[in-house]
């Protein structure tokens, strides 16, 4: 699973790796008395600080509660203020404006809209660190999410409302209260935080000039953030202003000895096996990964800005669910997969009548697959095939149709009729929601893979196993069986590092037509 990350906020900065028992003691922050600016120009980094910052910036603890706790009174400050502004214009238009009457009905509102919000910006990683929470982009989405949920909720309560003011219109001064909020803050810490002379340590990843432009991009302007320790080159150069920190096999222990923060990627050519093994090797040790994209890129995706950044990185989390995260996820299995066993239970019944009566063997199928962590475990199948299909896998093996680890035949003699119907359509998959009931599976995830399959797999394909597997995925809705199965991993990558429930709902509803179709199925 995710190593555990450093968090950051009001008056914080990422916290070190923990230290080994033999050292107590925390990683101090000030940086070496005397270093050298890119420019050549010799800097002194001792500086008069305040003594209740410095001291403050050791507080792991206290930067943890400062920056959960601020963040938490200004969205509900925003919220509230959204909702009574609201109210406040609506009973104004109408004439009827009094003080304690829009005071009443902006306290019987807040909680549940204060309730979800928390939530929504909680699984946007809203109170994370100062250098990963998202800006405006986020901010808007997270804020759209929030009025639709409160919106379906009074809907199915019966909450009856002469019009639909009280949503758009608190959501339009939300988006302005939280915002400008958030801003203040963003301001007011990295003042503090300036005035402390606290920088992030980084090291640079990459190879020729690459190294050079994104480190002096990244020390530029009058308070940088971060502090470029050194570099690690994928090709010998010589010396660009910067101190060597050795090759990229001598990055675990640079990671440790150096105490790094983050590990900057400046190579858009940075081959991908190396990548992977990269990224995987710096989440291990609680280091962020982030990439600075080229000039081509940012003009293409019109990059969002990391606050507080001169220059554009996008982050690599570890692709894991957890905490909030997790509890969002698992709450939207369960509740889903109950709704459709009980909606589809006539169609299962119906299903397992016609498997019964046309062909001899059981209705289920309990198909051994490998699931989170590499653990084996029972994935749940209407039957499909003759009984005693197993024993002419060896024998069908050359007539494999399917790349890399995949074993699949278009016209697979083992199939029997109504099997190779359920198979076009994936309804051979529908007793999976009890696997998703059970914990074993998720609804949206990568596929579980029998074990012949897995053990095809080479080592950057494992990163797939972090997170539940699941009944549908990018995979069924981006060309299923046509794509290669390398491409196959890279959108199950995609999907861990891009998941959201509104993701997972995107998935689920793209996914009726691609089995309705049998799109690249078989």
């Amino acid at each position: 699973m995710e190593a555990a990350t450093k968090p950051t906020g009001l008056l914080d900065a990422p916290a070190a790796p923990p230290p080994a028992p033999e050292q107590p003691s925390p990683r101090p922050v000030a940086a070496p008395p005397l270093e050298r600016s890119l420019g050549g120009r010799p800097r002194d980094v001792r500086r008069k600080r305040p003594p209740a910052l410095s001291l403050l910036l050791r507080w792991d603890t206290a930067r943890r509660a400062t920056r959960v706790l601020t963040l938490l009174a200004l969205d509900f400050a925003g919220i509230s203020l959204a909702i009574f502004t609201a109210l406040a214009l609506k009973a104004v238009v109408h004439d009827q404006f009094r003080f304690s009457d829009v005071l009443a009905t902006t306290r019987h509102y807040v909680s549940f809209a204060y309730l979800v919000t928390v939530l929504m910006f909680a699984r946007s990683r809203m109170y994370a660190r100062r250098g990963e929470r998202p800006g405006l982009v986020r901010v808007l989405a997270s804020l759209s999410e929030v009025t639709l949920v409160v919106f379906i909720f009074a809907a199915v309560s019966g909450q009856q409302f002469a019009s639909y003011y009280i949503f758009y219109g608190s959501f339009a001064f939300a988006v302005f209260y939280v915002s400008s909020l958030r801003w203040g803050c963003e301001w007011v810490s990295g003042e503090l935080l300036h005035a402390a002379g606290y920088q992030r340590r980084a090291v640079i990843v990459g190879s020729g000039g690459h190294i050079e432009a994104v480190a002096k991009a990244l020390c530029s302007g009058p308070h940088p953030a971060v502090s470029v320790v050194g570099f690690i080159s994928l090709q010998p150069r010589p010396g660009n202003g910067l101190r060597s920190l050795g090759s990229l096999d001598d990055l675990g222990s640079t990671l440790v000895e150096e105490q790094i923060d983050e590990v900057i990627i400046a190579d858009p050519d940075f081959p991908q096996e190396r990548a992977v093994a990269l990224v995987d090797e710096a989440h291990d040790h609680g280091v962020r990964v982030r990439i600075a994209p080229s000039t081509m890129e940012i003009l293409i995706h019109r990059a969002d800005f990391v606050p507080g950044e001169l220059l554009p990185l996008f982050e690599l989390r570890a692709p894991v669910f957890e905490g909030i995260d997790y509890v969002v996820k698992r709450t939207f299995d369960i509740v889903i997969a109950s709704l459709a066993l009980i909606t589809l239970s006539p169609l299962l019944a119906l299903i397992a009548l016609a498997v019964k009566l046309s062909s001899r063997g059981p209705v289920l199928y309990h198909s051994i697959r490998v699931g989170i962590g590499g653990e084996a475990f029972a994935c749940l199948k209407f039957r499909t095939m003759f009984v005693g299909a197993e024993v002419l896998q060896a024998e069908l093996e050359a007539h494999n149709e399917a790349t890399g680890a995949l074993f699949k035949i278009r016209d697979d003699p083992r199939l029997t009729r109504v099997g190779r119907r359920l198979r076009r359509y994936s309804l051979d998959e529908l007793p999976q929601l009890i696997n998703v009931l059970r914990g074993q599976m998720s609804l949206v995830g990568p596929r579980p893979l029998p074990q012949r399959d897995y053990d095809r797999l080479e080592d950057w394909h494992m990163k797939r196993y972090l997170v539940l597997p699941g009944m549908t995925g990018l995979w069924q809705v981006s060309g299923r069986a046509e794509l290669s199965f390398d491409d196959l991993v890279r959108l199950d990558f995609l999907y861990l590092e891009r998941w959201s429930v509104f993701l997972d709902l995107t998935i689920l509803a793209k996914t009726l037509p691609a089995v309705i179709w049998g799109r690249g199925a078989f």
